[in-house]
């Protein structure tokens, strides 16, 4: 297993401990929004792409915390839960310590709305990895918007996450939300401008 020793990743969420951090950083599994590089470095700039990596024996699901939905995303947001059998992709990022405080915010947990967990994710390559993740408190489910959906399918294509993977996220059901969406508008800007400097 590959762990990161030599520092404390301690935020608003607590102590995870020492074995995922290595030199002020740590690795942090993303399965929802934060697929996306462009999503996740609006709020946390050192997030610099890992692996690919699936979690075993949990789904991902959508939901709110006590049923209240995201004022962010106008719908549910995505959650681990446990189940045997089931798999999830994600994106392992590797972040400095100091966007730990960033992204303990914008996941929420000061409010309570997600808890920091430490999970062990399979790259494609066979290693296992410790990471930092989050899983959603007093879940209820319900239906994203399809602002929030693209964002998830834009991350997995732009990853590479495996094809049946991908078409899976495809199906997921919207709440069919139609309205503005300033943060979708903002992630949306920030992917333009990376495809015109590739370009």
């Amino acid at each position: 297993m590959e762990t990161f020793k030599n520092c404390t990743c301690a935020g608003s969420g607590g102590n995870l401990g020492d074995h995922n951090c290595k030199e002020g950083n740590f690795l942090y599994f993303a399965y929802g929004s934060n697929l996306l590089w462009e999503r996740i470095t609006l709020r946390n700039p050192s997030a610099a792409f890992h692996a690919s990596a699936k979690l075993q024996d949990y789904k991902l699901a959508f939901g709110s915390p006590q049923g209240k939905l995201s004022l962010t995303w106008h719908g549910s947001t995505a959650t681990i839960l446990q189940s045997p059998g089931d798999e999830v992709w994600g994106v392992v990022w590797l972040m400095n310590s100091h966007d730990l405080r960033s992204l303990d915010k914008q996941e929420g947990v000061e409010g309570g709305l997600y808890v920091p967990i430490e999970v062990n994710v399979n790259t494609e390559e066979g290693k296992t990895l410790r990471c930092r993740s989050y899983q959603m408190n007093d879940y209820v489910r319900n239906l994203p918007s399809p602002h929030y959906k693209k964002v998830i399918c834009l991350g997995a294509k732009q990853n590479g996450l495996p094809n049946d993977y991908q078409k899976k996220l495809e199906t997921i059901e919207t709440n069919n939300y139609m309205g503005n969406v300033p943060v979708f508008e903002e992630i949306e800007a920030a992917v333009n401008a990376s495809e015109n400097i590739i370009k």
